[in-house]
């Protein structure tokens, strides 16, 4: 099993961070991994983009054109990857600011709404987490147990208060997100 996820959208969204956790999660499960992000100078407020290999076999280079799965956080990102997932593959969005929103028959698109949610839950940093639960929730490659653990690794020992509420946005991730259309 390989799969190669791009996840993408403005410096500020936790991009970065749910693509850490993605790849420590996949560590503690004994695979593969590489996490390679990418981002502008002015990180808060512009675009970043982190690209997560996860495989049970080895990852021969982190650089990749087209992915198994893109989850899109804002419509510059749907606008630049939309059209790099392989045929077959998966499409998870925030509906929170597209205009365009996707719209390819080869590949299945799953909208997440978790910019609301985070607001309704006043938990606006745990968008991602909401994000990520509803990416899980259709493609489990890694274990929430092991999700939890790759959140105490990468969160400062002063956060780790938060895990019971980010496990939370998990769960309430998996439990809003709702196809759009299916390959």
């Amino acid at each position: 099993m390989t799969e190669e996820i791009i996840v993408a959208g403005f410096g500020g969204q936790g991009v970065l961070s749910l693509g850490k956790i993605l790849a420590y999660s996949g560590m503690m499960q004994d695979m593969e991994v590489s996490w390679f992000p990418s981002y502008g100078p002015e990180m808060r407020g512009g675009t970043a983009n982190v690209t997560v290999i996860l495989s049970d076999d080895r990852v021969s280079s982190p650089v990749l054109n087209e992915y198994d799965t893109a989850i899109l956080l804002n419509q510059q990102s749907v606008d630049k990857f939309e059209s790099k997932v392989k045929p077959g593959g998966l499409l998870v969005y925030d509906g929170n600011g597209i205009s365009t929103h996707p719209s390819r028959k080869d590949i299945s698109i799953y909208r997440v709404d978790a910019a609301d949610e985070a607001a309704k839950m006043s938990t606006t940093r745990t968008f991602n987490m909401i994000v990520l639960g509803g990416y899980l929730k259709i493609k489990p490659v890694v274990k929430l147990e092991n999700v939890l653990d790759g959140l105490k690794k990468s969160l400062p020992a002063r956060y780790h208060h938060l895990i019971p509420v980010n496990e939370e946005a998990i769960r309430r991730g998996m439990e809003i997100i709702h196809k759009v259309a299916e390959a």
